[in-house]
């Protein structure tokens, strides 16, 4: 991140970019790549037909890049880098339904605390511990079609990104940096995610298309469920998500 854009994220957790020009374009080029991967049909929808997860779904090149238009970095506030193939969330009515696999408990907390989660932070083994798995450097998402406000708007908790780096620098503190992607952080993760829960605000951040929003990778955050009376395209709510990889992981537990 660059400028005031770093220093937002950084005392807030995440910041919402409004409609410019070189992002509607990356949209619109984004929103006919992401119609067509729907309509192949080729991945089945989660929580009971309302979730297509899309990772990966998106064809953009390794900077981004989407037919023939480039990632908006500048716009954005962002330093070019390589990036990853993106992420093509999709949201329909009745999210969140339970899913086959889904315990009680898991869906429980899916409906009534959104999910609430910090990406790269992966359940592992059969008993799923939580280790640090996908160090990130950043979170953004760009709206990829206009929906009514309630239409299962993401969800952060603003200031959580820094109680989370303070639980996490003490539970590692005893390891080795490369040792830390082997360190069962369950206990730490999931008491700092009750104390952020408890004491931050809950913040929904409801995009119109082309507008986007950028997390702290430690930001912890989720998915309103769907409201009776939101309105959406035929396709439900499209969201675009890209999180490049961050290689030095003594700084992903940062919170600037």
């Amino acid at each position: 991140m660059i400028n005031n854009t770093a220093l937002i994220v950084a005392k807030m957790g995440y910041l919402v970019l409004a409609q410019q020009s070189e992002i509607l374009t990356y949209a619109h080029a984004a929103s006919d790549t992401a119609r067509a991967v729907l309509a192949q049909d080729k991945e089945p929808w989660s929580c009971g037909g309302t979730w297509f997860v899309g990772v990966d779904s998106l064809s953009n090149g390794m900077m981004g890049e989407i037919g023939g238009v480039s990632f908006p970095f500048a716009s954005l506030g962002l330093a070019p880098q390589v990036l990853h193939k993106g992420q093509l969330s999709v949201l329909r009515a009745g999210y969140p339904r339970r899913s086959a696999e889904e315990t009680g408990a898991a869906f429980a907390f899916r409906r009534d605390r959104d999910a609430a989660h910090i990406d790269g932070i992966l359940p592992i083994g059969p008993e799923r511990r939580r280790m640090i798995k996908e160090p990130h450097a950043w979170i953004l998402g760009i709206a990829l079609n206009d929906c009514t406000p309630n239409a299962a708007p993401l969800v952060v908790w603003q200031g959580s990104h820094q109680i989370m780096a303070k639980a996490l620098s003490e539970a590692l503190l005893p390891f080795a940096p490369h040792e830390w992607d082997q360190v069962d952080i369950t206990a730490p993760y999931q008491q700092a995610r009750r104390a952020i829960l408890a004491t931050c605000p809950r913040i929904e951040l409801p995009l119109k298309f082309g507008q986007a929003s950028l997390l702290h990778r430690l930001t912890l955050h989720g998915v309103a469920p769907w409201h009776a009376e939101a309105v959406a395209p035929p396709e439900g709510r499209m969201i675009g998500y890209f999180r490049p990889h961050m290689p030095d992981i003594t700084q992903w537990i940062r919170a600037d």
